[in-house]
């Protein structure tokens, strides 16, 4: 395989993995609601996304505190006890109750301690991903049951900002994303270019994210996952790509691709909530909630992460979250008027 191939079969994996985090939310929407797992008594009050944001400032400056502190062992404790949960909630509902042992699910109970372990024991990066994608719908589906249409934009354009000023301004973003790719953890998906490829050899990132020529090549993002991850989310890229950082043959050159989950996950709120919470346009679709406001977000989403990763691709650190929230709040806003809903209505006023 070509580094071309390699690089363009890699991006293609990445699309499938947003595709897989966003279909898994879907499907468990009405499962989530029939369990009664809504985290919010009023899914339409604003200041649910204010406080999420607050939350979200407060876990970044926990996490750079960890690090400069050396106290890594706390976050990955934290990021893999979280994994472990929401995997819980996800086989709870969507593994069949075959074996219960006082009143306990044991078959979910099990694949969540799979998960736990995995992350422990091998955190190669397949089982990063797998792990990923199960953490990123049980998180986006949980997040988007909870937050109603106008909280759930609110939120998207508030983390777009945040990551905007925080890759390009102030670049503390850039610092986490570093450290917590030493982590091993589900806050970064990982895709290969070559089938040699191992995560676990990979004993450093350091300089990745400056772009040091003896850093191992690809893209790192700073952005993680709810429930005890830091947002944001920068996509920066690891290889130096001449001056003008669009050299033809540098940006083929790399081991492996690098995004966040919280590109993934945060996006997808929007997709779960416009599919929970929009009756119009509904699609019968077997296994998943879906209409065209949720299926305009999705597609917005993905549109935005292939100019993302091209961008990346030219040799320079890019925020993720204004292209990817952009193009889920746009494609969105024209689902919803697609299937008759009026303007203020998918505004949520």
């Amino acid at each position: 395989m070509n580094d071309r191939t390699g690089v363009l079969a890699a991006v293609l994996a990445v699309v499938a993995l947003f595709l897989a985090v966003q279909l898994g939310a879907l499907a468990l929407v009405e499962p989530f609601h029939d369990a009664e797992h809504q985290v919010v008594e009023d899914p339409d009050d604003p200041v649910i996304s204010l406080l999420y944001f607050l939350v979200i400032l407060l876990m970044t400056g926990f996490m750079l505190a960890a690090f400069k502190y050396d106290a890594q062992w706390v976050i990955r404790a934290i990021v893999v006890g979280v994994s472990a949960m929401l995997a819980w909630f996800v086989f709870a509902e969507v593994v069949p109750p075959f074996v219960v042992v006082y009143d306990l699910h044991a078959l979910a109970l099990l694949g969540a301690l799979a998960v736990g372990v995995g992350l422990l024991a091998y955190p190669e990066w397949y089982v990063i991903d797998a792990a990923g994608v199960v953490m990123g719908a049980g998180a986006a589906g949980l997040f988007g049951i909870s937050f109603g249409l106008l909280p759930a934009l609110l939120l998207l354009a508030a983390l777009a900002i945040y990551d905007a000023i925080s890759v390009y301004k102030t670049k503390h973003m850039l610092s986490l994303a570093e450290g917590v790719m030493d982590l091993k953890i589900p806050v970064v998906l990982v895709v290969p270019t070559t089938l040699s490829y191992s995560y676990l050899a990979t004993d450093s990132t350091a300089g990745v994210i400056e772009g040091d020529e003896s850093a191992p090549t690809g893209t790192a993002d700073g952005s993680a996952a709810n429930g005890g991850d830091a947002d944001g989310s920068s996509t920066t890229d690891g290889d130096d790509a001449g001056d003008d950082g669009t050299d033809s043959d540098d940006q083929f050159e790399r081991d492996a691709l690098f995004i966040g989950l919280g590109d993934a996950i945060i996006p997808t709120i929007l997709v779960a909530s416009a599919a929970y919470f929009i009756e119009e346009g509904t699609l019968e679709v077997p296994l998943i909630a879906l209409n065209l406001s949720a299926l305009g977000a999705m597609v917005g989403t993905l549109v935005g992460l292939v100019v993302l990763l091209y961008m990346v691709l030219q040799g320079r650190a890019h925020a993720g979250l204004p292209l990817l929230n952009g193009g889920a709040i746009t494609g969105y806003v024209l689902g919803a008027l697609a299937s008759g809903v009026s303007l203020a209505t998918a505004l949520g006023f």
